[in-house]
């Protein structure tokens, strides 16, 4: 029977007190677009007031040193830490209030408390290494949500699934030797930062909870949902999460500027539906999405406009899963991660 379906979503006015410079394409505006979406459905969505982050909390993940330069660097008017990624006096409060927003998120889904939620924090966090701050990303957040399953709601294995346009190296790096959290990325290759090669899979007895899907240029709705059908969910269901974590960048979006995908929302909507199909399937619904990128104002406002449609739909519905396009490339990625990946998760490549 078709039920009431309730999305909270964490915004607030102190994630645009995170600053950087003007034309910088990290800034707070970007959040006007995705309030603009959130509106549309008036009282279906539930605001949730942000949280910050104790020390214990992020020390799972990060450094102290790291933690110690970037409040060094807000309280004495250091403005940059490298090329791309910039500082501003609240920096510091407010990196902390993202964590901590996207950790009490989690754990309240983790526990029942709540059915599923977007945390629209700033700023972004995958880039974001153990003891380095980089892409525009102070704490990694969703990393940082992660281990605060498995240390505070007693939570065994976690799913994040990066759909963000680049690469999660610091999601990547948090886990690469730890077989209970499963790194899933579709991201453009060769594309910032790098990293998320077909052959980076993990090592020890991490080996094989890393699977990254490179993309070239070009790839639209068709091609992200036709992988997501034949590799993700197979992955999904031989893994068998106790809760799916979203990395939800937009900027895979056809009207992005730093990429060259040609996502729409349809793409968004039904990569949504896929994963919520699949938490309903594998752990009891927990999903929580949490922004990434998305530097486009119409790239953001359309992808979060399909997010929240996506999971506010009283029945779950499984999408299509379509037949790569011709002339794509998807066929020749589906074989690469499938011949990397094929033995330990039979499945990749079924419709």
């Amino acid at each position: 029977m078709p039920c009431d379906r309730v999305v909270h979503l964490i915004e607030d006015t102190r994630f645009r007190d995170h600053r950087s410079p003007v034309g910088h394409p990290e800034r707070p505006e970007r959040l006007d677009a995705l309030s603009r979406a959130a509106e549309t459905f008036g009282g279906q969505i539930e605001r949730l007031p942000p949280q910050t982050i104790d020390s214990e909390a992020l020390l799972r993940v990060h450094e102290r040193a790291l933690l110690e330069t970037i409040e060094d660097a807000c309280a004495h008017g250091v403005s940059r830490l490298d090329a791309d990624t910039f500082l501003s006096p609240a920096s510091i409060e407010v990196a902390k209030l993202a964590a901590g927003s996207v950790r009490d998120l989690a754990l309240r889904v983790a526990r029942g408390e709540l059915q599923t939620g977007l945390a629209a924090v700033r700023p972004p966090g995958h880039h974001a290494e153990a003891g380095r701050a980089m892409g525009f990303c102070l704490f990694n957040n969703v990393a940082i949500a992660a281990r605060a399953l498995q240390s505070e709601a007693g939570l065994d294995k976690i799913l994040i699934l990066d759909w963000d346009v680049h690469h999660g190296n610091g999601t990547q790096r948090s886990f690469y030797d730890d077989p209970s959290i499963l790194y899933f990325s579709t991201h453009q290759f060769p594309h910032y930062p790098g990293t998320g090669a077909f052959d980076e899979v993990g090592t020890g007895r991490g080996h094989g909870a890393t699977v990254n899907v490179p993309l070239p240029p070009g790839c639209g709705d068709d091609e992200f949902v036709a992988l997501l059908g034949r590799v993700l969910v197979p992955v999904t269901e031989h893994f068998k999460p106790d809760m799916i974590l979203v990395s939800c960048g937009f900027d895979a979006h056809r009207d992005d500027p730093l990429a060259d995908m040609l996502l729409t929302g349809r793409g968004y909507s039904a990569m949504t539906q896929l994963v919520r199909a699949l938490a309903d399937e594998v752990c009891e619904g927990r999903l929580i999405f949490a922004l990434e990128g998305g530097y486009a104002p119409s790239g953001i406002e359309d992808g979060t406009r399909a997010v929240l449609q996506a999971l506010l739909d009283p029945e779950t519905r499984v999408p299509l899963i379509p037949t790569p396009p011709p002339g794509s490339n998807a066929g020749s990625v589906l074989k690469q991660v499938a011949t990397v990946h094929g033995e330990q998760y039979p499945g990749i490549g079924a419709a």
